[in-house]
């Protein structure tokens, strides 16, 4: 049976890693530097604070953000609480720091890519099957080009997550913007209003819901992805996971993944209560 010629698809890959590396390497190394020396300088800011303090100051913004829900704010205090008796609190503001920074700059690419699909059908159509392949692609895929630019630690495992964490808040946006209704546009015409007016007085506020459904999507995907970012030395509590499975340590790994259920319900949450505080304005 004669074989089919095989599509020289990894060598052209590697051919383009090559040349990223050799044309780009000044940015890789600014890029790494800059988020090492964030993700160092938040952890030792959050360390500072005692444990005790830094609970009680949680559990007034889960109080404040959902309108007083005292039995939301008692489980936070005390899911906090065992974070800290489990002798896993250091490892949880890693992770916070983590998922903090990859959803802030995940955020900040996908919002604005997104009010400009929004805006343009055209690259709404090129950006599409882009989305597609980010959100249908194993998760693991997205460590190799991360560990290839930059190598191992904490900077490879935000760059992954931050690619994995951006498809949703990308089209929840693009999805808010369309959504709003024609007749508001056509008030905002007959008032004069510029296309940045439009945007930011009218669009963006109807919007916002949609929008804030995305932010929280981002977040919950990029805590999911600590644990498999730990597989390339990210640290925080997906390593204590990863080390409990690869030590077959049953209470190690289920303590960890525990501390990682808390802080996912208490980012999601927060992020709920903000969309109809904000989006009733």
């Amino acid at each position: 049976m004669m074989e089919l010629p095989k599509l020289p698809i990894g060598d052209v890959v590697e051919i383009i890693v090559d040349w990223i590396e050799m044309y780009f390497s000044w940015l890789l190394d600014a890029i790494s530097t800059g988020l090492r020396v964030l993700v160092s300088g938040f952890e030792d800011l959050l360390l500072a604070i005692p444990a005790p303090v830094l609970i009680v100051l949680i559990s007034v913004l889960v109080w404040f953000v959902t309108r007083h829900d005292l039995k939301m704010t008692i489980l936070t205090a005390l899911g906090l609480l065992l974070i800290w008796d489990l002798g896993l609190w250091e490892l949880s503001m890693l992770t916070v720091v983590l998922v903090l920074i990859a959803t802030v700059i995940a955020l900040a690419l996908s919002i604005p890519i997104g009010i400009a699909a929004a805006r343009s059908d055209t690259l709404n159509t090129i950006l599409r099957p882009f989305l597609d392949f980010m959100q249908t692609m194993p998760s693991f895929v997205y460590l190799i080009p991360a560990v290839i630019f930059f190598g191992l630690g904490s900077v490879p495992g935000i760059i992954a997550t931050v690619i994995f964490a951006m498809p949703p808040a990308l089209r929840l946006t693009t999805l808010g913007i369309r959504q709003v209704p024609v007749e508001l546009i056509e008030v905002a015409d007959a008032f004069g209003a510029t296309p940045r007016q439009k945007l930011f007085k009218v669009q963006l506020p109807v919007a916002l819901p949609t929008i804030m459904a995305g932010v929280n999507q981002c977040i919950m995907l990029a805590l999911s992805m600590t644990v498999i970012a730990s597989m390339i030395g990210a640290g925080g509590l997906g390593y204590q996971v990863l080390v409990g499975i690869q030590r077959v340590d049953i209470g190690m790994g289920f303590e960890a993944g525990l501390a990682i259920v808390i802080l996912a319900i208490i980012f999601d949450r927060i992020t709920q209560n903000l969309v109809p505080k904000y989006g009733s304005k």
